[in-house]
């Protein structure tokens, strides 16, 4: 009998390789993106184990180059998420009662899996798939996944280990249960890690998903389910369901085993979930969890006494990295006037070195947005921006989609404080920046907090630590994540947990204990010791 208690000890981020010229990580996973580049897969639904197809076809195609074809995937109708249903209903009893040592176990064994077996195919697939340079796919796909995945079991021994007080005359404990039912997880296509996540969390904890992969991307995806499988979590405990978001979704929210809803995406598709269950409330044994991360519009706010050079570097990279297709990414700037003709001056020195292509040439910086919608999307905001007297195109501007879809790196200034690219959300590789009077500061910073309804990241600039406070206290609400002299990106699991509030979401937190807390029912148990034998009491006397 194992009457252990073990502990999962708090892990290291895991190390990002450079892949620098000459390295043999380059060159391994160049071979690799060239092995899948001529390779066109078939991608099964998974139910049950299972593979399902029928015949009802999409495609994977690449970003950067839309006219090539990665895969074909077979899509869900109304019967198969009817399977997927019965089976994570069928293999819940066996998953919930396993030990959550064996659990955390299966998921350190993603985790090495991950970091040594299958790194560079789902650093690949990532890069031709969702169009990320090399460094983007490397920090996404491979470190953050991982660390979910490692932090994540040492988060749930700690949560685990959390019991009440007992006297002598009682004995109380807390189990902690899953949800009573299944968890449906909606991935977003931005991160691979996050895909990873949202079907993790709550799978560590004794539950059971149906997974809706972003369509676009289904093939990074499709490999991380197969590293599931070999890795041993058991046949029905997580579903691949690739298709229609619509035709998946009313089915699930019908279901009375609906227990809870993992979520990142957009703001208004999740505001149309809240809908449904609310509508479908009292069909449901219990109150579902719902949980998500949805828009932004993340903020870089510099003070006068901010250093010009950082200044820059922090909108460059904040929002023109990953296409500024980060949930993260810059998409609004403050500026004192006093700055931003030095900091304009060198964000255009540095641009000057900037590349834009396909992402298997690892000197490309920037690369493609990830489909035709996203890009039609940034190229009406761009063509609106050339046109209106409240707005300025000082950098970039232009789009092709011959080949791939490509939009150049762009900056707006806002003449207007609320003019609209300043105030939604985006997606792109687009910052409005809004010059304003050095003594205007505290006006700018309420400015800043009331222009737009989201609420996930946002970063201060300066060495003037009252004005840094007085923006930390006017900000309190403005951001999920906030950051001090540095960009509003690149959130590391087990240091910075991630989520927003306000229409960014429901700040639950992923990277933390907060998160895994979501999916768990506690029952509290007491045990007296000895039972009293009369009902009264000394006040009685």
């Amino acid at each position: 009998m194992n009457n252990s208690n073990f502990i999962f000890r708090e892990p290291k981020n895991e190390p990002i390789y450079a892949y620098a010229p000459g390295s043999p990580e380059r060159k391994l996973l160049q071979e690799e993106l060239e092995r899948q580049y001529n390779q066109t897969i078939e991608i099964p639904i998974i139910i049950g184990g299972k593979e399902v197809k029928t015949g009802n076809m999409g495609k994977v195609t690449m970003p950067t180059e839309h006219g090539h074809v990665l895969a074909t995937y077979h899509k869900v109708g109304e019967k198969e998420v009817k399977m997927a249903i019965e089976a994570a209903m069928s293999a819940k009893k066996q998953w919930e009662n396993m030990p959550w040592i064996e659990r955390c176990s299966l998921m350190m064994r993603v985790a090495e899996l991950l970091s040594k077996k299958y790194r560079n195919l789902l650093n690949a697939a990532t890069m031709l798939g969702q169009g990320k340079n090399p460094f983007q796919a490397e920090i996404d796909s491979a470190c953050e996944a991982i660390d979910f995945l490692r932090f994540n079991s040492y988060f749930a021994s700690k949560i685990y280990a959390e019991q009440p007080i007992s006297d002598n005359s009682n004995i109380n404990r807390i189990e902690y249960r899953p949800l009573e039912g299944f968890v449906y997880a909606i991935t977003p296509f931005n991160f691979t890690a996050i895909a990873c996540n949202l079907n993790i969390s709550p799978v560590l904890m004794g539950n059971v998903t149906l997974w809706k992969p972003a369509t676009t991307a289904i093939l990074s995806n499709y490999y991380l389910m197969k590293v599931f499988k070999e890795a041993g979590i058991p046949d029905g405990v997580i579903n691949f369901l690739p298709g229609s978001g619509s035709v998946i979704s009313d089915v699930v929210f019908a279901s009375p085993d609906f227990a809870g809803v993992h979520f990142t995406g957009s703001t208004s598709t999740f505001n149309a979930f809240w809908q449904a269950i609310g509508k479908n409330i009292n069909s449901y044994k219990t109150y579902p969890k719902i949980v998500g991360e949805t828009g932004g519009k993340d903020f870089i706010f510099a003070h006068k006494s901010a250093d010009y050079k950082q200044l820059a570097v922090a909108i460059l990279r904040g929002a023109f990295e990953y296409q500024g297709q980060k949930c993260s990414a810059a998409s609004r700037a403050y500026v004192p006037k006093s700055l931003w003709n030095d900091t304009f001056a060198y964000i255009k020195e540095m641009m000057q070195t900037v590349k834009m292509g396909d992402v298997r040439t690892f000197s490309n910086f920037i690369n493609a947005v990830i489909d035709e919608k996203s890009f039609d999307n940034i190229a009406g905001y761009l063509e609106r921006a050339k046109k209106s007297p409240d707005a300025e195109i000082v950098m970039g501007g232009n789009c092709d989609k011959s080949v791939g879809y490509f939009v150049e790196p762009t900056i707006i200034i806002a003449k207007a404080p609320k003019y609209e690219s300043i105030a939604e959300e985006i997606f792109g590789p687009v910052i409005t920046v809004y010059v304003y009077e050095d003594d205007k500061y505290t006006e700018t910073l309420h400015l800043c907090d009331e222009t737009s309804p989201y609420a996930l990241t946002g970063s201060i600039l300066g060495t003037d630590r009252y004005a840094l406070n007085e923006a930390f206290d006017i900000l309190r609400y403005a951001a999920g994540n906030f950051y001090i002299n540095d960009k509003p990106t690149g959130a590391v699991v087990g240091n910075q947990p991630f989520g927003g509030a306000r229409a960014s979401g429901t700040n639950d937190k992923a990277g933390s204990s907060l998160n895994l807390y979501r999916w768990i029912s506690p029952r509290v148990i007491k045990e007296t010791l000895l039972a009293p034998t009369e009902y009264g009491y000394p006040f009685l006397g």
